[in-house]
């Protein structure tokens, strides 16, 4: 204890972080216990995550099929759309998923002792009863319901109760409703911003898919506040499977309302909300299975502790998202090539780093459990391991995306200037993927 109060004392943080990335190097590849976990965990939360990127690619793929202008007015929206989104829900899911973390890892050793002591009364109490009837010569008919109401009363107690888990869908359920007001009404102030002027083709489609895509604001909140809580649980399958199964569903309605229906832009925003509230509605069916989500009173929603501890991951979104946004504005205002361009790099970027967030999640649970139950070799060993992983994922999705992109950007538009600027900013993506 006294050489690590030595260390930290002297400054030498660099050090500290130098030896932490380079820590069993040689083992990130190895299939180990570590190993598994992490990629258990990563695998589907990657997948879960660019789910949604990837329904939006298609989305673009089809609107693309409609024409310059369309392709350019939803990209601002899309833009925009995520933006605000990112600023309300991202500090919300990663506060949440840290806190399930913690508190399940707690309560699990909590339940543990508790089921261990009540197992030996349960053994006991049977012991007595049958005892007891053996002496009046009865059946062990009886002895055998003690044993069964012993089961039942283990079995009521599965659902756990997880404070974070209702603070995060109330938070999420408010945050929703905030965002689609706003989205609905200033949706034509917030594009002129962006740099839809009054004038351009772009704002009527723009403000049309702004005002439906938003409907679903409070779907996309709920699902991703419920994907934080499952994330905590170290279960990254069943967010998948439900995003899948709403993804599906939008791929699936797209051409039916954009072409059939002829309804357009519209279309491709009516099938979005559609898949978003699906998601919701699995998620939260599935976490009510295991969760009791009804707090005993008001105070159990710990508002305290998510504000504090959302605040500097708030202003970190808030930085990160002004950049993508003024990047957005500027593309805008430079006309529908600049823009149309612009969202498809956008698209194929969010898509492509939002596979390195899975070991983000990984990372998270893993850690906050550790933590928990102070396991501090643990926690080391797996910011060493995720960082290690990053830099190979990294390398290995900048060279996939610098080589594929130069062949696939047909998929989303045939206008030569688009597909001209789509590979002028073929290096800027695969640098920012690195």
């Amino acid at each position: 204890m006294a050489e690590k109060e030595s260390l930290f004392s002297s400054g030498d943080w660099r050090r500290v972080s130098t030896c932490t990335f380079f820590k069993d190097a040689r083992l990130v590849f190895k299939s180990d216990s570590l190993g598994r976990e992490i990629l258990s965990i990563a695998l589907p939360a990657a997948m879960a995550l660019t789910a949604d990127p990837i329904a939006s690619l298609v989305d673009t793929a089809f609107i693309g099929q409609i024409g310059l202008v369309e392709l350019a007015a939803v990209g601002v929206s899309i833009a925009l759309f995520n933006q605000v989104s990112r600023i309300a829900i991202f500090p919300l899911v990663s506060v949440t998923t840290s806190f399930v973390a913690e508190e399940d890892a707690l309560g699990g050793a909590r339940f543990q002792e508790e089921e261990s002591r009540e197992l030996e009364a349960g053994l006991k109490m049977d012991n007595d009863a049958i005892k007891l009837l053996q002496k009046k010569d009865e059946s062990f008919h009886n002895s055998d319901s003690a044993g069964e109401n012993f089961n039942i009363v283990k079995e009521e107690r599965t659902k756990r109760h997880i404070p974070s888990a209702s603070s995060a869908l109330f938070f999420g359920g408010i945050l929703g409703i905030i965002e689609a007001v706003l989205l609905i009404s200033a949706a034509k102030p917030l594009l002129n911003f962006m740099g839809v002027t009054s004038d351009s083709p772009m704002l009527h489609p723009a403000q049309r898919y702004l005002t439906l895509r938003s409907l679903g604001a409070p779907a996309v909140l709920l699902s991703l506040a419920m994907q934080g809580v499952f994330r905590g649980f170290k279960d990254t399958t069943t967010p998948l499977y439900a995003t899948v199964a709403g993804d599906v569903t939008n791929i699936a309605l797209d051409p039916l309302f954009m072409f059939v229906f002829r309804m357009g832009v519209s279309g491709a925003a009516v099938a979005h909300v559609i898949s978003q509230y699906l998601i919701s509605v699995i998620l939260l069916w599935k976490l009510m299975e295991q969760v009791d989500l009804i707090p005993p009173s008001i105070k159990h929603l710990q508002f305290d502790r998510f504000v504090k501890n959302g605040f500097l991951l708030l202003m970190r979104v808030i930085a990160v998202t002004f950049c993508v946004t003024l990047a957005a504005s500027l593309a805008a205002r430079q006309g529908a090539t600049s823009m149309a361009a612009f969202q498809v790099c956008l698209q194929i970027w969010l898509t492509v780093s939002l596979l390195a967030d899975g070991l983000a999640v990984a990372g998270q649970a893993i850690l906050a459990g550790a933590f928990a139950n102070n396991d501090y070799e643990k926690a080391t060993a797996t910011a060493s391991r995720v960082l290690q992983m990053g830099v190979v994922l990294g390398l290995a999705l900048a060279f996939i995306l610098g080589t594929g992109l130069h062949f696939g950007a047909k998929l989303f538009t045939k206008d030569v200037d688009v597909l001209h600027l789509i590979r002028v900013g073929v290096p800027v993506i695969y640098s920012c993927s690195n």
